[in-house]
Formats: structure tokens, sequence, C-alpha cells
């Protein structure tokens, strides 16, 4: 058996180019956790922010000078290959998928993680690179839309930034919940969000999705573009604005319109939730799967040792869907 292990080291917030191959020795799980040997990891725009340390106050939480984990990446797939003696949820050669937690290391070749941790049994109608992803955007895409900002049938929703990691999950998700979508990319991805379901594509290179007479019951802001005060005059009476990044005017907003306006700013963090709910959320969204009305939208598989340039693509901002490395 192997005895060490390969990832990736963040020694300090920066470009693509701080990230550092490393090797340490092989973990053994602890009573209740199993060994996986990682197949798969997603490389996210979260990742990024993380390894740049943006926006600023998230370095609160991760580290003030560089980030305390040390490690890149969360979200993984692969199979079982050590379980601690109390284990019994899982079995040796099980196929997996899941998230690392605050201590991050998805980015490697192995990871312990706890049986009772954000992790599941990965379903045969999803290859080991698309289950890498689900606990990134789609995840994160079903708790805003059934939990932060519940969708109803018929409601009418903007997702902003449709082509990304979570835009692509949130259309999905939405147009499944029975609401009438819209969303925005470029010029070059209107077909890929008319398929996943979107029944308007606006192009933000040519005209603005606040448009006049518009109104919604739902603003999903996935890449942090817009503000409550320039969604506001496109939202319902009752209409809401959310968004996955915060920041310092998303937190003033979110605080005063919880109180002094019918129409609000929501957040709240789904990797912050507990592994339980992160189960259950993944839970319904394997419903989904199962029924054909979700599926992961796939960009590109990168060898492990290219984690660098996915770093870069992803930075563009041009990427749709998911980008993983194997």
């Amino acid at each position: 058996m192997d005895t060490t292990f390969e990832a990736w080291d963040i020694p300090n917030y920066g470009a693509p180019e701080v990230l550092s191959p490393v090797r340490h020795p092989m973990p053994t799980p602890a009573e209740d956790q199993i060994l996986v040997r990682i197949r798969a990891s997603a490389v996210t725009r979260a990742d990024g922010m993380m390894r740049a340390g943006h926006p600023k106050i998230a370095r609160v939480f991760l580290g003030l000078s560089r980030p305390r984990a040390g490690l890149s990446g969360t979200c993984f797939s692969g199979e079982v290959v050590g379980l601690g003696s109390a284990v019994t949820r899982f079995k040796i050669g099980e196929a997996v998928f899941g998230e690392a937690g605050l201590k991050f290391g998805a980015n490697a070749s192995h990871i312990c993680v706890s049986e009772e941790g954000s992790i599941l049994a990965k379903p045969d109608t999803l290859n080991f690179e698309e289950a890498a992803v689900m606990f990134d955007g789609a995840m994160t895409s079903w708790h805003f839309l059934t939990h932060v900002a519940p969708v109803k049938p018929k409601d009418r929703v903007l997702i902003l930034g449709g082509s990304g990691s979570l835009g692509s999950a949130a259309i999905q998700i939405a147009t499944a919940l029975g609401a009438q979508v819209t969303a925005t990319s470029s010029t070059r991805n209107g077909e890929l969000l008319s398929a996943l379901g979107a029944t308007r594509v606006i192009d933000y290179t040519r005209e603005t999705p606040f448009q006049a007479g518009a109104r919604y019951d739902l603003v999903f802001d996935t890449l942090g573009v817009s503000s409550f005060g320039a969604a506001k005059p496109s939202l319902a009476r009752n209409g809401r604005y959310a968004c996955p990044v915060l920041g310092l005017g998303l937190l003033r907003d979110v605080m005063l319109t919880r109180f002094f306006s019918p129409q609000r700013a929501v957040f709240s963090a789904a990797g912050l939730q507990t592994p339980e709910h992160h189960r259950k959320q993944l839970t319904g969204l394997l419903s989904l799967v199962a029924d054909g009305r979700f599926a992961p939208v796939m960009d590109r598989t990168y060898p492990f040792a290219d984690l660098v340039e996915a770093h870069r693509y992803v930075a563009t901002g041009r990427k749709r869907g998911n980008v993983v490395v194997v």
C-alpha cells in the first residue's frame, strides 16, 4: 500500500501559480472515518476565490494571512480503500462522492473523511467526474432555490450567470420546480441555456437583464455581478434577490430588508450547513438525476498534475458548467 499521497498546497493567497504540489504521509482513518482514493475532484470558482482570498471578508474564516487549511479543493469522488473500526455506512471498494469540509484537500490522491460527513454512495447514473461536482454548484443552487428562496410553480425566476456551475444547475432545478426561467449568458451559450430549460435567454453583452416592465419573483445572482439595489425595480412586490457570494453590500441589504421591505435580499451559506443537511439536499437532487431532470454540465477535464492550468481556465470566467481534475 502507498505510504504517501499527493495533494496541492496553498502556501499563501494569490494567483493560480501559488498552488504547489506536495506529498504527505498516507493518513490512517480514525475509527469513524473512511479513506477514499480520489478519482476526480472539482475545480470551482469558489476554490479560486479561496485561493486568492477574495472577498477579503472570507479571510476571517479561512485565515487572515494564508488559508488555514493549506490544501486545495472542496469536492471529490472516488472509491473507499480504508475503514475506521467503527464505520458501518460504507465498505471497501464502494464508490462515493462528497465534500471535504472546512479542512479542504479534495484536490489530492487520497482523503480521510467522517462517515457522518458530507458524503454519499455514488449512484450508477453519475460517472466519477459528474459526481465530483455535485456538492458544489448543484448543491448550492438546490440550497438557495429550495431553502433560502423557495421556488414555487409558475414563479418567474431570473438567473444571472446561467452558463456556470451554479447557473446551469439552477436552470434545471428551477425548471423542475415548475418555474418560468429567464437566464443571462454570452452569445455563445444561449443554445445551451435553452436546452437546459430556460424559456428566455438574455445576452448580457447586448442588453440589460433588468428590463423595463420585467417583474421577477426571484433574481438568483449566481456570480455576485449585480446587487439588490439594481434588481429591486424588477422584483415583484414580495420578490427576493438571492446571491451566494457574500460581501459587505449584500450583508447590509440582507439585514436592512429583513425588517423594512417586502422585497428582500437573502443569503445563507450552503457550505456552513450541517453534513446531515448536505446529505438530505443531495438526496433530493439525486431524485432529479434518477428522473432524468438533472445532469451536471461538464466543460473540461484536466490531468491532476495540471491543477494550476485548470485554475487559470476557471479564472477566465468563460467555463460552461464544471471543471474537474482526474
